[in-house]
């Protein structure tokens, strides 16, 4: 679990997200894109101009599971990714993300 990335290597446009699976949300990202369905507008307009070879998906990075069966990640992935999307700034030209208020 942790924080990902996709960067449009064409443009230098970033989309940063969190997930429980990184392995998993990295694919689900990939097919949704491939198959025109990807919740984010912009980035599956430029997936559709630029095709996959213009895209890098990576992990940024890992939380480590504490070994509680029961625990609930939500809260510490929310400030992991807060983290990074103030030291990228993923917003307007730099990324596909609207500006935080």
């Amino acid at each position: 679990m942790g924080i990902y990335q996709i960067t449009n290597k064409m443009t230098g446009k970033i989309l940063v997200g969190t997930a429980l699976n990184l392995k998993g949300m990295i694919n689900s990202n990939q097919f949704a894109l491939k198959t025109g369905r990807h919740f984010n507008k912009e980035l599956q307009e430029d997936f559709t101009k630029y095709g996959i070879k213009a895209f890098d998906f990576k992990v940024l990075d890992i939380l480590k599971p504490s070994g509680e069966p029961d625990r609930n990640y939500t809260e510490e992935l929310s400030v992991l990714e807060e983290m990074w999307m103030e030291k990228i700034k993923p917003y307007g030209e730099k990324g596909y993300h609207t500006q935080a208020k």
